[in-house]
């Protein structure tokens, strides 16, 4: 249980500091109006995501038993490419956001529903990682899922206070943060890509 309970802290706190169009548009809502107003919108990953995470699980039990290994290896490298790029945005600043200002939940949940990153991480990283915990027992695939939306929730709600502070604390907190995700990217790349590929080559932890 301990195992999928941090990989959804560690993938929900990447999922949340790493630059992308819901990012952006927290940003821009946060700043224009305040994080009082803006806080709802930190609840917008739990109405977008139920649809995604239904479709690409629907998909996946469809797939025979290996495909598992290959999509956790697609997984693993995305994980090592979005690592360097978030490393890339902490050794070069942060880059300047764009996208709507609305403070509307729903207008939040069709940002982040038609972005491709949500798809992506559940189709790759997610989707595989729920589907194992399920087959070995519901409760860790539960566990996942717990760990990784109260750090998702709970980081976008930090998040928004932040982006509402910019003004007094700058660019520094968001782009250290970038550092962060970008190491706890590529380290569970790293171990990604080792769950994929000792199977395939006869060899267990």
């Amino acid at each position: 249980m301990l195992a999928f309970v941090v990989q959804g802290l560690t993938l929900g706190f990447s999922a949340c500091v790493s630059p992308g169009p819901f990012q952006a548009y927290l940003l821009s809502v946060a700043t224009r109006i305040g994080w009082r107003r803006a806080l709802p919108v930190a609840l917008t990953p739990l109405l977008s995501d139920g649809p995604v995470v239904t479709l690409v699980l629907v998909a996946l039990t469809q797939l025979p038993e290996w495909w598992l290994g290959g999509l956790r290896l697609a997984g693993g490298l995305l994980c090592l490419w979005l690592g360097a790029g978030a490393l890339k945005i902490w050794r070069s600043g942060v880059p300047a956001a764009t996208g709507p200002v609305e403070s509307n939940l729903w207008r939040a949940t069709a940002v982040n529903l038609f972005s491709p990153s949500p798809w992506v991480f559940w189709s790759t990283i997610g989707g595989p990682i729920l589907l194992e915990g399920w087959r070995m027992a519901p409760a860790l695939a539960l566990g996942f899922l717990a760990g990784f939306y109260a750090i998702l929730i709970g980081g976008t709600a930090a998040l928004i206070g932040l982006f509402a502070g910019a003004a007094r604390f700058g660019a520094g907190v968001t782009r250290g943060l970038n550092g962060v995700a970008g190491l706890a990217l590529i380290a569970f790349g790293l171990w990604q890509i080792a769950n994929a590929v000792m199977p395939w080559i006869g060899l267990k932890w």
